[in-house]
């Protein structure tokens, strides 16, 4: 039974944010992401006792060479060059040293810098298998094998490039809510498709675009997070696991599909219970990858799984921009205007009493517990209250042939529900 991560926290998230070209070195990059981060948790440079790096383009440094930039004297160091997927990793490698007693506070760094050759040489050293099996096909680094597994993926499962492109929109515009987000504008499917083609399959915005950034957090036992007084989120699960099933010729699995029951039984939840899911946005083949072998529906159903995703994403607005509008609005309401709440239902509840009292009004008055008030007249259509009201200056939604909604909110005065009982006063 593999333990779990009861004890452990994570703690003062911090990011550097990203460029799309620097002259400065990944070690600038991963040194700013520590700095600030220890400056969030009040801490100095002798209170981290374990580090873990991850980047391509510290060469040819190491983790090791970088304790030395940094002025760290540590007893436990992980060097990860492992991509995107350095973040998990580093998070269970550096709970398990604390949960061993190899180290008390480890910061988890990565960070790259984008020099205008540092792309060329991250794929001239890329890797052996990328020189050796990838180039021959006439494309090197990660777009070239990544282009043969997508290639393999849609003619094994009859994924379409749309289905892809629709993943690359929905990331887009979720990236779009980041301030420092370095893509400004929407992306459309269409877009998506007509874009120049990298590897085929793979056009330029299934592609990672190089920049430079750097992203850092703190790992510790959570009575450390409390003893300092840092927010802190405790891990429920964590799983390691690479070249999960090595006999594949061509991958269209991962090492999820390998541990998610496991994944699941530590976390003490199923795929249903997720409200949230983000996926390492590696190419979308991979995130389609991930969200089947982590159990959120079959294997090859990621073509049905993805438009039904995008036709509910656009139904209830994710699909706006401008969404963020609409959110700040209601949190300068729940910052402001909780408790003048009562006054909008007051009123609404002397609105309808009024209705109540009214020979041919239809309302419920015991319904009406907000500041929405459902009512009707007694011979009158929807549209014919509407009119009447309409002629005093009041707006109100007809719902279906015979009930209209009226709605009080901030801009409602007393003044103004004066008006409404006059207008109701003077149905005939």
């Amino acid at each position: 039974m593999t333990a779990g991560f009861d004890d452990i926290v994570v703690t003062t998230p911090t990011s550097i944010a990203y460029r799309r070209f620097s002259n400065e070195s990944a070690h600038w990059w991963l040194l700013s992401a520590l700095r600030e981060m220890l400056v969030a948790a009040k801490l100095q440079p002798s209170d981290i006792d374990g580090l873990t790096v991850s980047s391509f383009t510290l060469h040819p440094d190491s983790a090791v060479g970088f304790t030395q930039h940094a002025g760290l004297a540590l007893g436990w160091l992980e060097h990860l060059p492992m991509g995107g997927a350095s973040g998990v990793i580093a998070l269970r490698r550096a709970a398990r040293a604390i949960q061993c007693g190899d180290a008390k506070i480890v910061a988890c760094l990565s960070g790259d810098t984008n020099q205008l050759d540092s792309f060329r040489q991250t794929l001239a050293r890329f890797s052996h298998f990328s020189n050796d099996a990838a180039w021959p096909y006439g494309a090197g680094g990660a777009n070239g094998y990544f282009a043969l597994i997508a290639d393999h993926y849609m003619r094994q499962f009859g994924i379409a490039r749309d289905t892809f492109g629709k993943i690359a929109v929905a990331q887009r515009s979720n990236a779009l809510a980041y301030p420092h987000a370095l893509m400004k504008t929407d992306l459309t499917v269409e877009q998506y498709l007509d874009a120049r083609m990298i590897a085929s399959p793979l056009g330029l915005f299934d592609c990672v675009m190089p920049c430079a950034g750097a992203e850092s957090f703190l790992v510790m036992h959570a009575k450390t997070a409390n003893r300092l007084g840092l927010p802190a989120v405790r891990p429920l699960a964590i799983i390691e696991r690479h070249n999960g099933f090595a006999e594949d010729p061509v991958q269209f699995r991962g090492g999820w599909a390998h541990d998610r029951e496991l994944l699941w039984n530590q976390a003490g939840c199923t795929p249903d219970d997720m409200d949230f899911v983000e996926t390492y946005d590696d190419y979308p083949v991979i995130s389609l990858m991930q969200l089947e072998d982590l159990g959120f529906f079959d294997k090859g159903g990621g073509a049905d799984f993805i438009a039904r995703s995008h036709r509910w994403r656009k139904m209830f607005g994710g699909g706006m921009r401008q969404v963020g509008i609409v959110a700040a609005a209601g949190l300068h309401a729940l910052d402001h205007h909780v408790d003048r709440m009562a006054e909008d239902h007051a009123r609404a509840r002397r609105i309808a009493d009024a209705l109540a009292q009214h020979p041919r009004g239809k309302v419920d008055v015991e319904g009406v517990e907000t500041n929405m008030v459902y009512f009707g007249v007694e011979g009158w259509s929807g549209q014919d209250t509407l009119d009447h009201l309409a002629a005093y200056g009041i707006d109100v939604l007809t719902l279906n042939d015979s009930t209209c909604r009226m709605v009080l909110h901030l801009h409602v005065t007393d003044e103004d529900v004066e008006q409404v009982l006059g207008a109701i006063a003077a149905i005939p």
